[in-house]
């Protein structure tokens, strides 16, 4: 045999031990980043979050070490810069700054690193140009891993700066169009409270006539509820949105239980949910405490609910909430429905509420002056009835409240859907908020 050969063999014999010890690669790795005073994103991902594109790129560092045919180690080498880049764009999209992506890298390459010299020592008659071979492979597999991961990182942030230009540069001919979509909205507004108001006004003569019968009374003053309901969920969501469009909303963070809030939510929503022929099940642990701004949270919750109910004829809601993380760090509300999905025709007015929510929280200016008006919680049974009478739905209002909500309370909204097969809303929080 020769020197070469026995070195491949053994360089097999290293890729077979590394990939034995995987798990605890990856987890002294996992361990160190979150001990890095440094690395601050890591701690609010998930452990497959967190391992991202690493795994495969071991998987192709154990592919050179194990090949011999120089056709095999370039393909090894390809897979592994191609699964630096997604790892450099992930890291992006999961709100990692440029020296959080780096130092991850030096302690991925200090875990390595100890397994290989654990490797020699407990081996050593172990030939010399062994481990050399071997340092070399991994120094190369580390340093092309890290120079690919950076570089598209950098890519984006190019990329991102570039398209925040020419939003600005269009930003004068927009302004226009925006002011003209504001302007309209609260036409339509008004619109939908003089109607409101003259439902009011026609009931309120009725009930001055003399000596009326006693079912058109009843009739009157259920059409008087419901529309004054009507007014009231209208008015609240016009106030609330005005309030974040002007910077005035402020989060209260205080510990709460997040479980009894949303619980006595759908209890006090079961009627709005017979009222329209639908069930509405709730589940999740009996109690969840958190910080966060209890208000707020309730308010997310119940427009999801309203929104819910609207676009929903058949079957019905469910409502969740559970821990997530590790250490309990997030917590997860799930709104799901069994509607039409969004994207169809009947919802294209709630996915453009969520575009344009989104596009209007980038704007907002966070030194706002602070508002005096007192925070109030919400009222399910009002709203539930205002979504019952409308003849149609609000225009997604709701949403766009709730997409600015969550931006208040550093929470990411997500959406599943698919058209025939309902919607589920995923709002994760963070259970507990920096002082200060």
């Amino acid at each position: 045999m020769t020197s070469n050969d026995s070195i491949a063999r053994e360089l097999r014999a290293l890729a077979a031990h590394l990939q034995k010890r995987r798990s605890q690669i990856l987890e002294a790795w996992s361990r160190a980043a979150q001990r890095d005073p440094k690395i601050t994103a890591a701690n609010t991902l998930s452990r497959a979050q967190f391992y991202d594109h690493i795994p495969n790129m071991l998987d192709a560092l154990h592919r050179r070490l194990d090949s011999t045919a120089i056709e095999d180690k370039l393909t090894a080498t390809h897979d592994g810069a191609t699964n630096a880049e997604g790892h450099g764009l992930q890291r992006w999209q999961q709100g990692y700054n440029e020296q959080e992506v780096m130092r991850e890298w030096v302690w991925l390459n200090a875990c390595l690193a100890d397994e290989l010299e654990g490797y020699a020592a407990q081996r050593p008659q172990l030939d010399p140009a062994v481990m050399s071979s071997a340092w070399r492979l991994v120094c190369d597999f580390l340093v092309c891993g890290l120079s690919e991961s950076v570089s598209q990182y950098a890519h984006m942030q190019r990329a991102d700066a570039e398209a925040r230009l020419r939003t600005l540069e269009d930003a004068h001919r927009q302004l226009a169009g925006l002011e003209q979509q504001r302007a309209e909205a609260w036409r339509e507004a008004t619109h939908d409270l003089r109607g409101n108001l003259a439902i009011v006004q026609n009931v309120t003569n009725v009930l001055q006539i003399k000596s009326p019968s006693v079912p058109a009374v009843e009739k009157s003053l259920h059409m008087l509820e419901r529309s004054v309901a009507s007014l009231h969920a209208l008015l609240n969501d016009l106030t609330t949105q005005a309030r974040l469009d002007a910077g005035h909303e402020r989060r209260d963070i205080r510990a709460f239980d997040a479980a009894q809030a949303l619980a006595d939510l759908c209890a006090a929503s079961q009627a709005m949910a017979a009222e329209h022929g639908l069930y509405l099940k709730a589940e999740g642990a009996s109690t969840l405490p958190v910080d966060g701004d209890r208000v707020k949270v309730c308010r997310i919750a119940q427009n999801l609910l309203l929104n819910a109910l609207q676009y929903t004829q058949h079957g019905g809601i469910k409502v969740t909430w559970e821990s997530a993380g590790a250490g309990a760090e997030r917590w997860i509300l799930c709104v799901q429905d069994s509607g039409p999905g969004l994207g169809t025709p009947a919802t294209t007015p709630l996915s453009v509420a969520l575009d344009t929510a989104t596009r209007d929280a980038q704007v907002i200016q966070a030194a706002a002056p602070p508002s005096r008006e007192v925070d109030t919680p919400p009222a399910p049974m009002l709203a539930s009835r205002a979504a019952h009478e409308s003849e149609r739905p609000r225009e997604g209002i709701g949403l766009a409240i709730v997409k600015r909500l969550c931006e208040l309370l550093d929470a990411a909204l997500e959406l599943q859907t698919e058209p025939g097969k309902g919607s589920t809303f995923r709002v994760t929080f963070p259970s507990r908020y920096a002082q200060g």
